[in-house]
């Protein structure tokens, strides 16, 4: 047979798969309608596990990579699972028609929280400079008013701390959260909020703008003085498989100069030393290692994101200096290990760090 006839043959394949992922889709679908009507949650890990070892078994049978099976069939149920998440939030319809106003609707994750308002029947109103006025979208959140169900707060930390404290003194009625990666530079405001009576409380969503899928996603729940609110607050999420964690402001800052700070802090140190050392990245490329390439994903990712929001990460946080104190520490300490050739040192710092790390569930 002729490349050209065996390329015509693959495409009728390729065709065929697409065609049978859409009727996967089609069931997928009604599934999600039969588990809202029985009230059966959304996921079922058991289900999954059968379905990803019957995709092994049958590959292994067909003489096929059996991680290739099962890649594939990962992805398809994580796009089951966005479906379904997705119909049942538009389904259960919590907003019903009540209104949330999104202070910083155009950001990024402004946008992601307008557009998850909207799915769910609320009536979405945006305040934020970069929007053209018209229907629903207003420059300043002033002009938007106060009379709202929700407002969200997802502004620049420092701006949005000075949102929370002027929000304070109009005394809106409901419910009111930020979605800050810091609490340090919001705790005025959200004091100055409840002590004059607001339903307010504290978000950190653990994810990017563009998560299409809560499932195995965490939600961090900051309560800042007003257990309701809180709680008002997680229903609106009730619909979705996100993970919520509950956190005290001190607690939330000190642990979060650890899971941001010091890892971004640890990216940009990488970058910054391959930047400046005068070795070409095409030549590095060529060469790379498997932890190499890793890290440099990473990395690289970091190097993409907004610089002045990752400063305020590290500048505006009230525990933000011992995480970086310690790496400082901890790089002088390998450095003299490696200097004077202390091997014990050296093989101590990798046994602690795996025994540590071996803890994590």
């Amino acid at each position: 047979m002729a490349l050209e006839e065996l390329r015509n043959e693959l495409t009728s394949i390729d065709r065929k798969l697409v065609e049978l992922i859409a009727s996967r889709q089609k069931v997928v679908g009604e599934i999600g309608k039969e588990k809202q009507s029985t009230g059966r949650a959304t996921r079922d890990y058991e289900r999954e596990k059968d379905v990803l070892d019957m995709a092994r078994g049958h590959a292994k049978t067909l003489g096929v990579d059996p991680n290739i099976a099962e890649e594939i069939l990962t992805s398809l149920i994580r796009a089951s699972l966005a479906h379904q998440e997705q119909s049942r939030v538009a389904a259960e319809a919590a907003g019903d028609g009540r209104r949330a106003l999104i202070i910083g609707g155009a950001g990024n994750m402004g946008g992601w929280f307008a557009n998850y308002f909207g799915s769910q029947g609320f009536l979405t109103v945006i305040a934020d400079p970069e929007v053209s006025v018209g229907p629903g979208h207003c420059k300043d959140w002033r002009q938007a008013g106060i009379d709202y169900d929700v407002i969200v707060v997802a502004t620049p930390m420092v701006i949005s701390g000075e949102i929370l404290s002027d929000l304070a003194q109009s005394k809106p009625t409901g419910l009111i959260f930020d979605i800050g990666s810091l609490k340090s530079p919001l705790k005025t405001g959200l004091i100055a909020l409840r002590n004059a009576g607001c339903k307010v409380t504290s978000l950190h969503p653990m994810y990017g703008p563009d998560t299409d899928l809560l499932s195995g996603r965490h939600m961090i729940f900051v309560d800042a003085g007003c257990p309701d609110a809180t709680a008002e607050a997680k229903e609106l999420f009730s619909a979705t498989m996100v993970e919520e964690l509950d956190m005290s402001l001190d607690d939330h800052d000190r642990l979060i100069s650890y899971v941001l700070g010091l890892s971004h802090a640890l990216n940009i140190a990488f970058f910054t030393a391959l930047a400046e050392s005068g070795e070409a990245a095409p030549k590095l490329a060529k060469i790379s290692s498997t932890t190499f390439d890793a890290q440099l994903l990473v990395s690289g990712a970091v190097a993409k994101d907004n610089p002045h929001m990752y400063f305020e990460i590290q500048n505006l946080n009230d525990f933000g200096l011992h995480p970086l104190d310690a790496l400082c520490e901890s790089v002088e300490r390998l450095r003299e290990f490696v200097a004077t050739g202390n091997e014990d040192g050296f093989v101590e710092l990798m046994t602690k760090g795996r025994d540590y790390l071996a803890t994590r569930k």
